[in-house]
C-alpha cells in the first residue's frame, strides 16, 4: 500500500533541486524542445533525462515527441495541485481540543 504522502514527496522532491528549479524558469516562458534545455543549463543528456522524469512524475511537466526530440511544457493542472498541497501543508488547523501540556514525571 501506498503512503498517504507519497504523491506529495513526488512533487515537493521535484522543487528540491537547482537544476530542475532552473528548468522550470525556462519553462515559464513556453514550450522549449530537449537540446535547448541542454543548452542553456549546460548539462548532459542523461542528467537532463533524470530531472525531466521527476518533474514528469510528479505531473508538473509534460513531453510531447517530435522526432528524435522531446519538447516540455509546464502541465497548469499538474502545477494547480502543486500549490493546492503546499497550501494545505501550511495551513494552519483548528481542532477545538485543549493543548495538552508535557510534563516530565
Amino acid at each position: 500500500m501506498a503512503s498517504a504522502y507519497s504523491e506529495t514527496v513526488k512533487v515537493f522532491k521535484a522543487f528540491c533541486d537547482e537544476n530542475r528549479l532552473k528548468i522550470l524558469e525556462q519553462l515559464r516562458t513556453g514550450e522549449k524542445c530537449a537540446c535547448k534545455l541542454l543548452d542553456d543549463l549546460h548539462i548532459t543528456q542523461p542528467t537532463l533525462s533524470h530531472h525531466m522524469k521527476i518533474l514528469c512524475d510528479a505531473d508538473i511537466v509534460q513531453g510531447r515527441k517530435e522526432g528524435k526530440w522531446v519538447h516540455y511544457s509546464l502541465n497548469h493542472a499538474g502545477a494547480k495541485r502543486a500549490k493546492k498541497l503546499l497550501e494545505e501543508q501550511v495551513t494552519l488547523e483548528f481542532s477545538g481540543e485543549k493543548d495538552e501540556k508535557c510534563f516530565d514525571k
